[in-house]
C-alpha cells in the first residue's frame, strides 16, 4: 500500500507555472529520488509536500488520509498546516540550525514545543523532558555525533551540522523524511559522510524523498527515480529503468552530462 499519494499537483508563482499536473505514489520503506536540472520544480514540489508552499490544485494523501485537496477549502486552512507537516520531516540544504542552541538542544526543541501544548505537560514536565533528551541523544549517537552533543553549530563542520539536522527531522518521527539537496552546501570531502548516513537510513527502510544532483548516489540508494523537467515528471521508474534505459530524449541529454563528465 502506498504511504504517499500525490495526484495532479499544480503550482504557479504569478504567471509562471512551476508544477504542472504532478502525480506519483510512494510505498512505505522505499526511497524516491528526484533528479533534474535546477529550476525544473523539484524543490517547489518538496515544499508543497511539506506545506511550506500551498499547491494551487491537486490532492496529497498520507496513509490514506487526505491532507490536502484543492477542491476542499477545509484542507487549506492555516490551522491545519502544522499538523499536516508532522507527517513529513524536511532536511534543508543549508542546515537551518539555531545558532544559539547546542546540537542536543536543536534536536530536542521541536518535540518539546509540541509537548508543551498538551494538557498534562506541567504535571509530567520532568519525565517528558528526560524522555525527549534520551531520544535526542540516541539519534545523535546514530548520526555518529555522541561526542558533539554540547557543541554549537559554529563549532561543527558542515557535515556534522547536516547530521544534526537529520537527527532533528527524525526526532518528530515523521512518516516520510525529505531531503532538499542535502550535500549541495558541503565540501566534497564532507559529502560522503552525509550520504553514508542517508544510505544507512535507507537500509533501515526509512521512507524518504531525496532531491539530489548526486546521480551515482541516487542510482545506488533509490527504489524509485523521478526525472523532472520544466515543472513536469518526464520519466519515472526504477533506477535501472531511468539511468540505464531512459525512454525520453531529454532524460538522456540530462544524464549524459554525468556519465560523460
Amino acid at each position: 500500500m502506498a504511504i504517499l499519494e500525490v495526484q495532479h499537483i499544480s503550482k504557479s508563482f504569478g504567471n509562471t507555472e512551476v508544477l504542472k499536473d504532478i502525480s506519483f505514489t510512494l510505498e512505505k520503506g522505499k526511497v524516491l529520488s528526484m533528479i533534474g536540472s535546477s529550476g525544473s520544480g523539484k524543490t517547489t514540489l518538496l515544499r508543497c509536500l511539506n506545506f511550506l508552499e500551498q499547491p494551487d490544485g491537486g490532492v496529497i494523501c498520507v496513509n490514506g488520509e487526505t491532507l490536502f485537496d484543492a477542491s476542499n477549502p477545509q484542507t487549506r486552512q492555516e490551522s491545519e498546516i502544522r499538523r499536516k507537516r508532522l507527517h513529513f520531516g524536511l532536511v534543508f540544504q543549508s542546515f537551518n540550525l539555531f545558532p544559539q542552541y547546542t546540537a542536543l538542544q536543536n534536536v530536542m526543541l521541536a518535540k518539546e514545543l509540541l509537548e508543551k501544548e498538551k494538557p498534562d505537560y506541567k504535571a509530567r514536565k520532568k519525565e517528558i523532558h528526560e524522555q525527549i533528551e534520551h531520544e535526542a541523544r540516541m539519534l545523535l549517537d546514530q548520526m555518529g555525533l555522541s561526542d558533539r552533543i554540547n557543541n554549537y553549530p559554529h563549532q561543527l563542520s558542515g557535515g556534522q551540522c547536516q547530521r544534526v539536522a537529520i537527527a532533528r527531522a527524525l526526532a518528530l518521527k515523521p512518516d516520510i523524511l525529505c531531503f532538499d539537496e542535502p550535500t549541495s552546501a558541503l565540501d566534497p570531502e564532507l559529502t560522503g559522510e552525509v550520504l553514508k548516513v542517508i544510505k544507512g537510513l535507507a537500509d533501515q527502510e526509512t521512507t524518504m524523498i531525496i532531491v539530489t544532483h548526486e546521480m551515482a548516489f541516487a542510482r545506488d540508494v533509490s527504489s524509485q527515480v523521478i526525472f523532472m523537467d520544466d515543472g513536469c515528471i518526464l520519466e519515472c521508474g526504477t533506477p535501472e529503468e531511468v539511468f540505464e534505459n531512459p525512454k525520453e530524449e531529454r532524460t538522456k541529454q540530462f544524464l549524459s552530462r554525468y556519465t560523460n563528465g
